[in-house]
């Protein structure tokens, strides 16, 4: 018997690969970790043991662990009082000594090359993981449409669709369609030790055609997208912030030409304005 483990699994990333994961192989054989795991009873699907795992307690980590052959690592949030790096090391450390012996990473666009400032801690978990003789499959997803929503949502609502990302594309894609590529790699027998995951490479004007309504589409530069966001209530070192992931997109970073996810999810993306309707009912 294999047993398959997903981390971070309350959060968005982490219910839907569970969901996914659970038609693939016994929930019996699956493992959730949460923080939180009250929260998680009400979240997991049936029949998944919970176990409270906690990326700030290497302790936790080691007991839930235990027992667990094959893992869906979920990446951190950065910001937090212990950093992304030492958090990623606890898990690595556990599923180390506890024998785990596969692992699926959530990580970034050519982590190992990428020169952007988001690379940085997934280059060196890769690396960790990579040093632990681990067997591993790294999953570099591109962009989420969910992360447009403050965007999507303006221009929804009348307001100005605006950006400072230029012409440059971006493999968009939803969410759950990632988590459900990463069940698929997590649940299979034959993996890659990478895969660069996008959807269809488009750029914001693009982008900008799937939604109905009536509205301005502006490109502009940094300084006057960032008064924007500081004007639309932001402080001005978060507005500094996603201005330079504007630049990094702008940059190329994330313009990705790729079939990988739909090969691994063996079926097409969402259509492009059926994704933004569905992003916009969140």
């Amino acid at each position: 018997m294999t047993t398959y483990a997903v981390t971070a699994s309350t959060g968005r990333f982490g219910q839907q690969a569970l969901k996914q994961l659970v038609t693939k192989v016994a929930s019996s054989d699956v493992v959730a970790l949460a923080r939180n795991v009250e929260k998680a009873k009400k979240l997991v699907p049936a029949g998944v043991t919970i176990r409270q795992a906690d990326y700030d307690h290497p302790e936790q980590l080691a007991a839930a662990l235990k027992g667990v052959d094959r893992l869906l690592f979920i990446s951190s949030q950065p910001g937090g009082p212990v950093s992304r790096q030492q958090q990623h090391a606890n898990v690595i450390a556990a599923a180390e000594v506890d024998g785990v012996s596969y692992i699926t990473y959530t990580s970034f666009p050519h982590a190992d090359t990428s020169k952007a400032a988001l690379a940085i801690d997934h280059k060196y978990t890769e690396e960790a993981i990579a040093s632990a003789g681990i067997q591993h499959s790294f999953l570099r997803n591109n962009w989420y449409l969910e992360n447009e929503l403050p965007r999507l949502q303006a221009a929804a609502n009348g307001g100005d669709f605006l950006y400072a990302g230029g012409d440059a594309q971006v493999g968009w894609a939803l969410e759950r369609e990632y988590a459900e590529a990463a069940a698929d790699v997590l649940a299979s027998t034959s993996t890659k030790d990478v895969y660069e995951f996008a959807g269809k490479a488009r750029s914001y004007h693009d982008l900008a055609a799937g939604i109905s309504g009536d509205f301005a589409i502006k490109n502009v530069d940094d300084a006057a997208y960032q008064a924007a966001l500081v004007a639309n209530g932001l402080s001005a070192k978060l507005a500094g912030i996603i201005a330079g992931g504007q630049k990094m997109i702008r940059d190329g970073v994330l313009s990705e030409r790729t079939t990988a996810l739909i090969d691994v999810l063996g079926h097409s993306l969402t259509p492009l304005p059926d994704a933004i309707a569905e992003v916009l009912k969140k």
